[in-house]
């Protein structure tokens, strides 16, 4: 397995465990569809979350939320648009980003929002 796949793999992890942590319960991993994936998606309080864990290393390439361009938000809303399809649900939903990179995880909640397309 290659280190950069070890590397998310691993951030993925920590994500979850801290995610559950702050109350978050886990419903689906690396949900996949078309090309798209949404890495993480749970449920807190009334709210169906969407989760793109991002990390680095370091930051020769920037912050790790940095990466998240308009067209990883475009496959992410298409990606979540076709699981609330498939999972019909009366929540509000909205994407949540956590960001891994020299041993701190940030939580951005709301980050965008399936209108953002």
């Amino acid at each position: 397995m290659a280190e950069h796949i070890r590397l998310g793999r691993r951030a993925e992890a920590s994500a979850r465990e801290f995610l559950k942590q702050h109350g978050y319960l886990i419903i689906a991993e690396r949900y996949r569809w078309r090309g798209g994936e949404i890495d993480l998606i749970a449920r807190e309080a009334d709210c169906l979350v969407f989760i793109e864990v991002k990390s680095r290393s370091n930051h020769s390439h920037g912050l790790p939320e940095e990466a998240i361009t308009s067209e990883k938000r475009r496959k992410l809303i298409l990606t979540a648009q076709r699981y609330l399809s498939d999972h019909p649900t009366n929540l509000d939903t909205r994407f949540d980003v956590v960001a891994l990179s020299q041993g701190k995880l940030r939580l951005y909640k709301n980050a965008f929002g399936l209108s953002d397309f």
